[in-house]
């Protein structure tokens, strides 16, 4: 065999070096890559955390017949299927969500109710509209110790009714399966609503909120769990013990939770509790 030339020795040499930093090169890209991969796959489902509320709402615009749009939000049922009537649950927020972000209404009680567990076990639609600053969903003076219901309903109420009808017509709403809940200013709408709309809610869970006791004649049958902190000095307890002592006088079966240690804040601890919802979700109006 011929022995090779010092240029062809030379030559064999550098296209070694080539071929091994060639394939040095690609070995370093197919690691990155893998690692790059890796690093973008998401975690499992079972481990991923709760939705964000604000994700999970879908933000809309209802304009009523008074002319005055109301901002809310929207969630849908888990698994919908055309044809299907679903639940409706109607969430009223507190006086420090109010203004026209559509947003402030899901600092509290939101994201228990887009929780995944919840939504697969009892599909359904869930509303929280946004009441604008400076209004009310019920014109009442919350510094009083009583308060009578008003002769007509705020905008924002009579909006709120207009936007569920037309739900009910058009969304696949079981017209026997809606239900009311509020914290605080959306306690006090919560009473006002059953009291202007008795025969349209098939439960009602008004929390650290206030009514009329001349009302509950108007739904005394109506499933109702009220829910305050003893040692609240905003809306004080009292305001839900006459509603309750009212309802327990004409006949109602009302459960009453009063909290002995909480104060204005009653609505997490009960929206966390997952036998609230079981509580809710089983109750149905008598059809009319």
């Amino acid at each position: 065999m011929l022995a090779a030339s010092p240029k062809g020795q030379n030559r064999n040499i550098i296209r070694r070096l080539f071929l091994r930093s060639t394939f040095a090169a690609i070995a370093s890209l197919s690691s990155t890559n893998l690692n790059l991969t890796m690093a973008q796959d998401p975690e499992p489902a079972a481990t991923a955390p709760n939705p964000d509320p604000y994700k999970a709402f879908e933000p809309r615009e209802f304009v009523g017949t008074n002319g005055k749009p109301l901002k809310y939000r929207l969630i849908k049922p888990v698994g919908y299927k055309p044809g299907k009537k679903y639940p409706l649950v109607l969430f009223l927020h507190g006086a420090g969500e109010r203004g026209d972000d559509n947003a402030a209404q899901l600092k509290h009680a939101a994201k228990d109710l887009c929780n995944p567990e919840l939504r697969t076990k009892y599909p359904a639609y869930v509303v929280a509209p946004q009441c604008p600053n400076n209004k009310k969903w019920s014109e009442v003076d919350w510094s009083k110790d009583a308060s009578e219901l008003p002769e007509t309903p705020s905008d924002s109420m009579q909006t709120i009714k207009e936007l569920l009808d037309d739900m009910v017509e058009n969304a696949g709403i079981d017209r026997n399966r809606i239900y009311i809940t509020g914290l605080s200013m959306g306690g006090y709408g919560t009473w006002d609503a059953i009291a202007r709309y008795p025969n349209f809610f098939a439960a009602a869970a008004p929390i650290c909120g206030g009514g009329d006791p001349k009302t509950v004649n108007k739904f005394k049958s109506l499933p109702i769990w009220c829910f305050h902190g003893a040692k609240d000095s905003v809306v004080k307890a009292g305001r839900s013990r006459e509603m309750v002592e009212a309802l327990k006088a004409v006949g109602s079966n009302i459960q009453y939770t009063e909290y002995p240690e909480l104060q204005h804040d009653s609505w997490t601890v009960t929206y966390a509790n997952p036998e609230f919802y079981d509580w809710l979700f089983k109750q149905r109006r008598e059809s009319q």
